[in-house]
């Protein structure tokens, strides 16, 4: 499935589009969840939380779950 999600800023916080995709609930889960899972931002693994997130970034959660941010 893929999820497209609107910046409604100049950027997004790769926790706020795991959020606003349903993966996690709060932002406090985020560690654990990146710790967990491996997710990927343009290819790269990435587990830092606050990654800035622009439009054309693609996050992939699973191989079920991809991410597009837009503007």
């Amino acid at each position: 499935m893929e999820q497209t999600i609107k910046l409604r800023r100049e950027y997004i916080t790769l926790t706020q589009a795991l959020k606003e995709a349903g993966c996690i609930g709060t932002g406090g889960q985020a560690k654990w969840f990146l710790q967990e899972h491996p997710v990927k931002v343009n290819g790269q693994l990435e587990q830092r939380r606050g990654k800035k997130l622009h439009a054309g970034d693609r996050v992939t959660v699973t191989a079920e779950l991809s991410l597009n941010i837009s503007s």
